[in-house]
């Protein structure tokens, strides 16, 4: 093989990496999820809901999402970032103690840039390692930080024995003009059976204070799906196909 022929080789394989980086992440979009990918959407059974949060544990806000749906009676998944189930265990174990659903979100909540990075699977593990360790419970959900699933994250989750779920309907939660009433006109027009929401029990990638904004925003949310006669709860009864 002649040089010109290995460097023309190596530029190959350099694109494939980058595509098999890159084209996951393509999931992101709404459109995209929903049209190719229904399950990794979150579409479950037409009379149930997803209720899920990010970003936590945070023993600033958590224990408030746990009270108030406590008083709601309903159950959630909550995808925990390792770093702070590791740093927060008896608030990790709570969430579990309390009758919800947990998920791996990541180590750490960063934007994903080398393709196969080896600390996304050392980062999962260790989430996953540091939840079962609190709780006695093995997560069974992935979902990637910001959402964006490179093939990286995927085969790392795959590996892991996790299985990634995005959302179908967010509340724009994060955003410092977030307001209860905005969180949940935001989530209205997707909001039917079969979706998975997406909300945040933590501002700590998010702007400072949004949290109330969701709190206050669950009422709102699960009186919406009583009217639709819809059963609201974790992932694990909303029974996603494969």
């Amino acid at each position: 093989m002649t040089d010109k022929q290995a460097a023309a080789r190596l530029r190959a394989i350099g694109l494939l990496a980058l595509a098999g980086h890159v084209l996951p992440a393509g999931t992101w979009l709404p459109p995209v999820r929903r049209a190719l990918f229904p399950s990794l959407t979150g579409l479950g059974a037409s009379g149930h809901v997803a209720l899920t949060f990010d970003d936590g544990p945070d023993p600033r806000s958590t224990p408030a999402f746990l009270d108030e749906l406590d008083r709601l009676g309903v159950r959630a998944t909550f995808f925990l970032l390792g770093e702070h189930a590791a740093r927060h265990q008896a608030l990790t174990r709570e969430i579990a103690d309390r009758g919800h659903e947990l998920g791996v979100h990541g180590w750490t909540h960063r934007r994903p840039w080398l393709p196969y990075d080896p600390r996304e699977l050392s980062g999962i593990r260790r989430t996953l390692e540091t939840i079962e360790l609190a709780t006695g419970c093995l997560p069974r959900w992935y979902r990637p930080p910001y959402g964006i699933l490179t093939g990286g994250r995927w085969a790392a989750a795959a590996r892991s024995g996790l299985r990634t779920v995005l959302w179908s309907a967010w509340g724009k939660d994060w955003t410092p003009q977030a307001t209860p009433r905005s969180v949940h006109e935001t989530l209205l027009p997707d909001l039917r059976g079969g979706a998975t929401l997406l909300l945040h029990d933590s501002d700590r990638t998010s702007a400072p204070g949004s949290w109330r904004a969701t709190l206050g925003a669950l009422p709102l949310v699960i009186e919406s799906c009583q009217a639709a006669e819809l059963k609201i709860g974790p992932l694990a009864a909303h029974g996603i196909e494969r």
